[in-house]
């Protein structure tokens, strides 16, 4: 079972960067929050047909993305991506076998932090990293998608965790 996390305040003022790393953190909690304290089989419910998505899936995903984009894109690192698979590009939403679902989430945890230390000595005006791309992005870019991929995929969180046991809400 995975804990209840203590999830930061929603930042309502501030510099740019604390408002970017606030509402991140908020989105990362949140999204634990929406899997805590519910048992295997109920994180992986495909609670809302026929749509294929999961509770694990997201972390899973959300961890993949964490390390795509502040490891892999960021600082343009050969880390391998958690939780893929070549023979199946979208494994991280429905392969469960990778690990026990408090081991995704310690996973997800790690994840996050290695993500935000990679960020942290940086400038929000630091230009991504990685070879061979067609186009450069900054970091403030990076912020802003994440913090609006966390959002998407917790209007989904939220929706299989009011099927799956009635809880609403953040």
């Amino acid at each position: 079972m995975i804990p209840r996390p203590l999830r930061p305040p929603e930042p309502v003022a501030g510099p740019e960067r604390a408002q970017l790393e606030g509402w991140l953190d908020f989105h990362r909690a949140t999204l634990l929050t929406k899997c805590a304290e519910l048992e295997g089989d109920q994180l992986t419910r495909r609670a809302v047909p026929p749509s294929e998505l999961t509770l694990l899936g997201l972390l899973q995903h959300m961890t993949l993305v964490e390390v795509w984009w502040f490891d892999v894109v960021l600082l343009d690192s050969a880390t391998p991506l958690p939780y893929s698979s070549e023979a199946d590009r979208d494994a991280e939403f429905h392969d469960f076998t990778f690990a026990a679902p408090e081991a995704v989430a310690d996973s997800f945890l790690a994840a996050c932090e290695r993500s935000r230390q990679n960020a942290a000595s940086l400038s929000l005006d630091t230009v991504t990293r990685r070879t061979g791309e067609r186009f450069t992005l900054d970091l403030r870019w990076l912020y802003t998608h994440m913090i609006e991929e966390y959002a998407r995929h917790n209007g989904h969180a939220d929706l299989l965790r009011e099927v799956i046991d009635g809880t609403t809400g953040l």
